[in-house]
């Protein structure tokens, strides 16, 4: 049956309308990964409005996972040449592949990354196969208390790494994500909340503006404020079997920031940005010589970027077996599933097993094809630093408010996403992270509906939620992080050493 499911999704694919779409959406990812500021988020959101009225829902999906890898893997280029990460998930590959475009060899450094890229998409293909009907069985005991402390945890776990070490500031963005998600018809009475008599606010705040809003305003506007390079460094050769060779001497820890990627991935709301530094981390205290690390060390670029690639997979995984995303670019992917009409959850295998399949074949073609438009793409792409970014961000802005209308072709999401951008701007005047804000945004109706239900049927009493094992791993690891952000355990440490 797997096999039935794995061969259709291949010639489902190979049709020529849908390989087109994948070659441009890959393609369309790869420019908007380079551009530094432009995220894959921003990449996924954009596409999402633009695919909202296609008819064949498996050509929005394949367009919408071909951008995705194409974002995650193009920020390596402007990264290597300019060590200015395209995304944040390319700012380990930074470190060492812009010493190595000093010393001239940054089309070997590309050559690399690239190459990476696509066996770290690969490899995780194999886990979204794997874990995620293991991960579903495991769901199905999941009730209302399991799922509330789930997104709980996925809030403070996200805030407490993407709040660059004021955790506090990250948990208060998850909160309010989670207010936002509040406003409308709640979801057990239909009851309207927050609306004040507005038939647009009634109808809920829509994820996709909020995400443009909070991510592409700031970008615009940190944007003139930047100072980038004036110099693009000329791009050697690629030197193909110099690559291979390194590839090569480096498998054991190409597997490994696969393994490390995945399992980040998996977190919720962690992001490929850490996957890529866990991994550079991993290589480099396992290397004999770590010193040589961030001079132009090749085993940097290798780690970096098989770990950020292979978050995708790993991010995807709690989308089809939890509905719970693990990173935000995977959080709008799982608001795109459900706009064509896809129930991501413990109940994929039994409605739609094929989806899960399709998924995995279409993120390794696309894998495939991001490698070739890469590599092909390289000399042309990295031009696209030089535009005056007075040209460039207005495109942007365009973009962004083209994105938010078709979403409902609805003015007032235009209106959402200006005023989200501005918040926007204040969160990052404040360093106050975005990404809690959309996961709350996200896990919000599964937060509110959860725990309103396990209320009701206990009559009130949080008694049940102490009775549940998993319950009490959740609760557990939530004090626990908790704890260590309060420096609590620091206290503790120092005071043992004095008595």
């Amino acid at each position: 049956m797997a096999f039935h499911y794995m061969l259709d999704a291949c010639l489902n694919v190979l049709s020529p309308l849908n390989f087109l779409l994948l070659v441009l959406s890959v393609a369309a990812g790869l420019v908007m990964g380079v551009l530094p500021g432009l995220s894959a988020t921003m990449a996924i959101a954009l596409l999402t409005g633009l695919t909202y009225n296609v008819g064949d829902h498996q050509t929005a999906i394949i367009a919408l996972l071909g951008v995705y890898v194409g974002a995650i893997s193009g920020g390596c280029q402007s990264a290597i040449l300019l060590n200015i990460p395209g995304t944040p998930a390319s700012a380990a590959t930074a470190m060492d592949g812009f010493p190595l475009a000093n010393e001239g060899k940054g089309g070997l450094a590309i050559f690399i990354a690239t190459s990476v890229s696509c066996l770290g998409t690969m490899l995780s293909v194999a886990f979204v196969l794997t874990l995620t009907p293991i991960l579903t069985s495991f769901a199905l005991e999941f009730k209302s208390w399991e799922f509330f402390l789930l997104s709980v945890f996925g809030i403070l776990i996200c805030g407490t790494l993407t709040a660059r070490g004021n955790a506090l500031k990250g948990w208060i963005s998850g909160a309010a994500g989670l207010l936002v998600a509040q406003i409308g018809l709640d979801t057990v009475d239909t009851f309207p909340r927050f609306s004040y008599g507005n038939v647009n606010v009634m109808s809920g705040i829509q994820l996709i503006p909020v995400m443009i809003g909070l991510f592409g305003f700031p970008e615009i506007v940190m944007a003139f404020k930047r100072k980038t390079g004036e110099n693009v460094l000329k791009l050697t050769s690629f030197n193909i079997r110099e690559g291979f060779r390194i590839i090569g001497e480096n498998v054991i820890g190409v597997v490994r920031s696969a393994f490390i990627g995945v399992g980040i991935g998996i977190i919720p709301g962690v992001g490929e940005d850490v996957g890529g530094w866990l991994s550079y981390w991993a290589m480099k205290a396992s290397s004999g010589n770590p010193e040589t690390f961030g001079t132009g060390n090749p085993k940097g670029v290798v780690a970096a970027e098989t770990g950020n690639n292979a978050c995708i997979g790993g991010a995807i995984v709690p989308v089809l077996s939890l509905a719970v995303p693990g990173s935000a670019p995977a959080a709008v992917l799982l608001a795109a599933f459900f706009t064509h009409n896809y129930r991501p959850g413990p109940l994929l295998m039994s409605e739609s097993p094929e989806f899960v399949y399709n998924v995995a074949i279409y993120l390794m073609f696309a894998s495939v094809a991001m490698w070739l438009l890469a590599l092909g793409m390289a000399r042309l792409t990295v031009r696209v630093l030089t535009v005056d970014k007075m040209i460039l961000m207005p495109i942007i802005f365009l973009l962004c408010i083209i994105g938010s209308y078709l979403i409902n072709y609805n003015l007032f999401d235009v209106k959402v996403m200006c005023i989200f951008g501005l918040i926007g701007l204040g969160m990052a005047y404040m360093n106050v992270p975005a990404a809690p804000f959309i996961l709350g945004v996200v896990l919000g109706p599964m937060t509110d509906s959860n725990l309103r239900r396990a209320l009701r049927l206990s009559d009130g009493s949080f008694l049940p939620m102490f009775g549940s094992p998993i319950c009490a791993i959740f609760l557990a690891a939530c004090i626990m992080m908790i704890l260590s952000q309060t420096g609590l355990f620091s206290w503790l440490r120092r005071r043992r050493r004095n008595v």
